[in-house]
């Protein structure tokens, strides 16, 4: 399933297969996937695996660096200097530029593959009550109602999300990529349904934010009810990804956590065999509960990570965090077994998160972008990577730059913010 917050409206990776394709598009189309080959083969990306695979094993002795331009790609390839018009010839354009654009203009340590991915066209419904979202203009927030308003007497109408999956779209999607562009850059279905299992997004959208943090006071049996179900939906969700062989090895340049490249040696299990489908503990998992940053670690332990923990243990390895500084809840999230990937944000403290992770989990950093994004204030951003670099010494550090909303239009500032990492761990990283 797609992310709709990281696309643009009119683009919708199940578009369904055109009858025919005009042969500019066809010609663009092979001329990108010749471009995105050709990288996927110079010698930097086989030592950028390389380095990714010791990283993800805690053996790495550099930090490694990514920027994911996330919503700034509005900004970096705008929807209208996009040459195709069928929705579906439209996105793969536009992956496939991202790809170019973030190897010549970003160059951080992603790598790209010499394939092009295609994921199952699946399609699911609502927990079985409506929640309208009124959403502001130009890639801005949204506002909605929450349908549950009493605890437990309106989880009656709750229902478990019904997945559906369009196998014959899929297959014609990967005929017609065979067709167009196979030569070059072979497609292959392999793709990923969900972000997060931390279930308290899924929560907040039912009984509101403000709402959440309330029933843990006024209806906390009716809030441990609601927790309860929402982890029982999601281990059936998990359990229809699995039944359906939906799953894909996440081991090769696959986006996981809140950031961060998945190659391993690690996965998948070495019980697995050759013919079998991928489980979820072939997988990496990731769960996060940035939405209850206001509430006390030991609310956080009574409410939230309890219903977390039976999914996060379905995985073969697991990232946990997002914006949410984690320091002060530590003592419990430890307690996740393969855990490996912890997320720094930039309201942790940096101090505690190094000496408690040592070299045991990955210092996954992720910097105030917000010098970036405004004004690129160079001061403000190098002091940053070096207060890092200092505090997380002897830590496997990764610095991740996302959250970029914008980029005032300037298609070099992430660029420049690479080669500023770069600049700062080489003066500074032991």
């Amino acid at each position: 399933m797609w992310n709709p917050m990281l696309l643009r409206k009119e683009m919708n990776p199940n578009a369904i297969v055109p009858q025919s394709v005009p042969e500019k598009d066809k010609e663009l189309l092979r001329k990108l996937a010749a471009r995105s080959r050709e990288i996927a083969e110079l010698p930097i990306m086989a030592e950028r695996k390389k380095l990714w695979i010791a990283h993800n094993g805690l053996k790495s002795e550099i930090p490694m660096i990514l920027a994911d331009p996330e919503c700034a790609w509005e900004e970096l390839i705008p929807t209208s200097e996009l040459k195709c018009e069928n929705p579906l010839l439209q996105y793969w354009e536009l992956c496939l530029r991202k790809k170019i654009f973030w190897y010549e203009n970003i160059n951080d340590d992603d790598t790209v593959e010499p394939w092009f991915d295609i994921g199952w066209n699946i399609s699911m419904s609502d927990f079985g009550v409506k929640v309208e979202k009124t959403y502001g203009e130009d890639r801005g927030s949204y506002v909605w109602t929450h349908p549950v308003k009493k605890l437990p007497e309106d989880m009656k109408d709750l229902k478990f999300r019904e997945i559906k999956i369009d196998r014959e779209n899929t297959y014609a999607q990967m005929e017609l990529a065979e067709k167009l562009f196979g030569d070059l850059l072979p497609p292959r279905i392999r793709g990923k349904y969900f972000w997060s299992a931390g279930l308290t997004a899924s929560v907040i959208e039912l009984v509101g934010l403000e709402e959440l943090m309330m029933m843990m006071y006024d209806q906390p049996e009716g809030l441990h009810q609601l927790m309860a179900w929402m982890r029982d939906e999601f281990m059936h969700f998990l359990d229809v990804l699995e039944s359906e062989k939906l799953l894909s090895d996440t081991n090769e340049n696959d986006y996981i956590g809140s950031g961060g490249i998945a190659y391993t040696d690690e996965l998948p299990q070495k019980d697995r065999k050759k013919d079998e489908p991928v489980r979820l503990i072939d997988t990496w998992g990731h769960l996060e509960s940035q939405e209850t940053v206001g509430v006390s670690p030991q609310m956080f332990n009574e409410f939230i990570f309890p219903y977390q923990m039976p999914l996060a243990e379905r995985f073969g390895l697991v990232c946990y965090g997002c914006c949410e500084p984690v320091d002060k809840r530590l003592e419990y999230i430890f307690q996740i077994p393969r855990l490996r990937r912890l997320s720094v944000s930039p309201w942790a403290d940096e101090e505690v998160c190094a000496e408690k992770f040592g070299r045991n989990y990955i210092y996954s950093r992720k910097p105030n972008p917000a010098p970036l994004c405004i004004d690129f204030n160079e001061d403000v951003l190098r002091e940053s990577i070096v207060t890092t670099l200092q505090k997380a010494q002897g830590c496997v550090l990764e610095f991740n730059m996302k959250d970029t909303h914008t980029v005032q239009n300037d298609k070099t500032r992430i660029g420049k913010w690479v080669e500023m990492a770069r600049e700062e761990i080489d003066k500074h990283w032991k």
